[in-house]
């Protein structure tokens, strides 16, 4: 087991976390000074990260080359969970307009999905992309449901699904209706898998804080959805895939670190709930992470799965 230094540092559960790590590196606090973090992403070509400062209805922007944050957008329509397309764009979630937008290279706004079967979406939160395009996104209640991160509204389509975005028509399917509250999602290295959190325990008592699996199919139909992993400290939020399948998840004490099939190796501690997690730096061995008022890092032995 590593030293904690400070409310951070490495914790091994299980031997094979020390090969994920490095033993003289340290959690890094890079800025503070949010309400709420969330939905980081890394644009590589600019070596800089974008995240939702969601309450203070803002984007933010880290710079790697020399440290600086700024603020990328405001207002940013209480933007949530964020991704990069395989054009380099950026898609982001919106709880305010509850749609799904991709800003265009000329920084255009243009709109991916605001609706479902002539229904309004309730807050669409976190959003992947997969090589062919398909955009595929989680869509709970959470930014209708007070005032704080959105505007209060009665959900139009009386619960919460997950979806997934044609790019060549533009159509929205229904992929998965059996979530009470559907957050991070995240594609198995060679996306046979999706992942997805479920953590209706924040509303429902007794209610799932978990993560399943389900099997993507050439169809890009999901199949199964068996329970790889229970939250031992609160809920599993945001989340991302290392190379070699390990899932790197939010927590309340940190970071967990998850084999594929759900085993808890060890713990990146961090002294606040942690909502969002994502691999960045030029060779995406650098775990930037989402702190409820703070921003993070960490380098570590593994390399994340590139998103385009």
């Amino acid at each position: 087991m590593f030293g904690v230094i400070e409310g951070t540092g490495f914790q091994a559960i299980k031997p094979e976390f020390n090969d994920c790590v490095i033993g003289h590196a340290r959690v890094e606090r890079l800025w503070t000074g949010a309400r709420w973090s969330e939905g980081s992403v890394w644009f590589a070509a600019g070596r800089y990260l974008l995240w939702s400062d969601i309450p203070n209805n803002r984007i933010m922007r880290f710079d790697e080359t020399d440290g600086s944050v700024s603020v990328f957008r405001d207002p940013s329509n209480n933007s949530n969970g964020h991704t990069v397309d395989r054009q380099g764009r950026l898609i982001s979630c919106e709880h305010l307009t509850r749609r799904v937008t991709r800003t265009e290279l000329d920084g255009s706004i243009t709109v991916i999905a605001d609706s479902y079967d002539g229904k309004r979406l309730n807050s669409p939160n976190d959003v992947v992309v997969k090589s062919d395009g398909t955009i595929w996104f989680t869509d709970p209640s959470y930014g209708i449901l007070m005032d704080y991160e959105g505007d209060r509204a009665t959900s139009e389509i009386g619960a919460c699904h997950v979806y997934r975005v044609d790019p060549g028509t533009g159509a929205v399917e229904m992929v998965a209706d059996d979530y009470v509250k559907p957050n991070g999602l995240a594609f198995s290295p060679d996306e046979s898998h999706l992942y997805i959190a479920d953590t209706g325990i924040t509303h429902t008592p007794g209610g799932p804080a978990h993560i399943r699996r389900h099997s993507v199919g050439a169809d890009g139909r999901l199949s199964g959805g068996d329970v790889v992993a229970d939250c031992s400290a609160g809920v599993f939020d945001g989340f991302r895939v290392d190379r070699d399948g390990r899932i790197w998840s939010s927590a309340a004490d940190g970071v967990h670190c998850l084999t594929a099939q759900g085993d808890l190796i060890g713990k990146i501690l961090i002294p606040e709930l942690v909502a969002n997690v994502c691999f960045g730096g030029p060779k995406l061995n650098r775990l930037f992470i989402c702190g409820t008022t703070s921003l993070y890092a960490a380098y570590l032995n593994v390399n994340g799965v590139s998103p385009v």
